[in-house]
């Protein structure tokens, strides 16, 4: 009877073994990327979602990004299940906006509600404030059903008529008379306290952003983003992404246009309330910052401009 004996690899050999798959691993997550990629973003729009309600309860025609502007800053806020946040950081907006407008009659706004097919009374709460002030300052446009957080930021920009335009959560996390701001750091460019876990996940996600996707930006994630109107069609008719790492793609395609990006600092609070799930939202962001990246390396998403429908 023989006896065979193999002898266990070298280290190098366990190297060269390990730097294999890992290569193999890599190329499989790159082909999933690019086979599983939506070649050009979904800029469909359902027939309700061409039409807003006036104040009065008339159907009237959403306007396009493609108009002229006729408001000096339109301001778009993503609802999703937002009854109990959004009359707080509605008051305060539209506080702001009113006094600022009376202390200089040339400023024009308008506030864009765009309910991303809540389940609650978000677009009762909205109508309320169209009633208000109405049609004219504040719009609500309903979704047929929900596109996520980026989906909904999208339809709202697209629809918007202001010369610039302000991403803002309904959360209020961002206090609203910090837009001077942010519309300074964005003039400059011209022409062109959270939990230790929640940080500790947070840092970790910049990191992932900073390697993926985009240097120049410490936190991508801030619910307030201020655009000129011809960054906003841009960029936005080119994104692909729809849920929470929208703002990543966004300020991807932006750095790759070539469109100067600002980083102003803003007060901030952490309001209850978050949509995020600790842990598996990051997972999921950290999934979708690696497709962006690959995504746009192999050549299955193309930085082109696009009509909406």
């Amino acid at each position: 009877m023989a006896l065979h004996l193999s002898l266990p690899l070298s280290l190098p050999e366990v190297g060269a073994v390990l730097a294999a798959m890992a290569v193999l691993l890599l190329l499989l997550v790159c082909v999933i990327a690019h086979v599983t990629a939506v070649k050009m973003p979904t800029l469909h729009r359902h027939a309700e979602e061409k039409y807003f309600l006036s104040a009065a309860g008339r159907k009237e025609p959403v306007p396009s990004i493609h108009d002229l502007p006729s408001k000096e800053l339109s301001v778009v806020v993503p609802s999703y299940n937002e009854e109990e946040r959004l009359p707080l950081m509605m008051d305060e907006a539209l506080d702001y906006l009113e006094k600022r407008q009376k202390r200089d009659p040339s400023f024009t706004y308008e506030v864009i509600v765009v309910n991303d097919g809540s389940k609650d009374q978000t677009t009762e709460v909205a109508m309320k404030y169209c009633e208000k002030y109405g049609s004219d300052k504040v719009r609500v446009l309903s979704l047929v059903k929900n596109r996520g957080k980026g989906g909904a930021v999208r339809m709202g920009v697209l629809s918007s008529r202001g010369k610039k335009i302000l991403m803002a959560d309904a959360d209020g996390a961002t206090k609203f008379a910090d837009i001077e701001k942010v519309e300074e750091g964005l003039k400059n460019l011209q022409p062109w306290p959270r939990s230790y876990f929640r940080t500790l996940l947070m840092y970790g996600f910049h990191f992932l952003v900073w390697f993926l996707c985009v240097q120049k930006i410490r936190d991508t994630q801030c619910g307030f983003k201020l655009l000129t109107r011809e960054a906003a069609l841009r960029t936005f008719s080119t994104l692909h992404v729809e849920r929470w790492a929208f703002d990543v793609e966004l300020l991807y395609i932006a750095q790759h246009l070539g469109i100067p990006i600002a980083e102003v600092a803003v007060n901030w609070t952490e309001i209850e309330g978050s949509k995020l799930v600790p842990f598996w939202s990051w997972l999921q962001m950290g999934r979708d910052l690696l497709f962006i990246r690959l995504r746009y390396m192999t050549g299955a998403w193309q930085l082109e401009t696009r009509k909406c429908n």
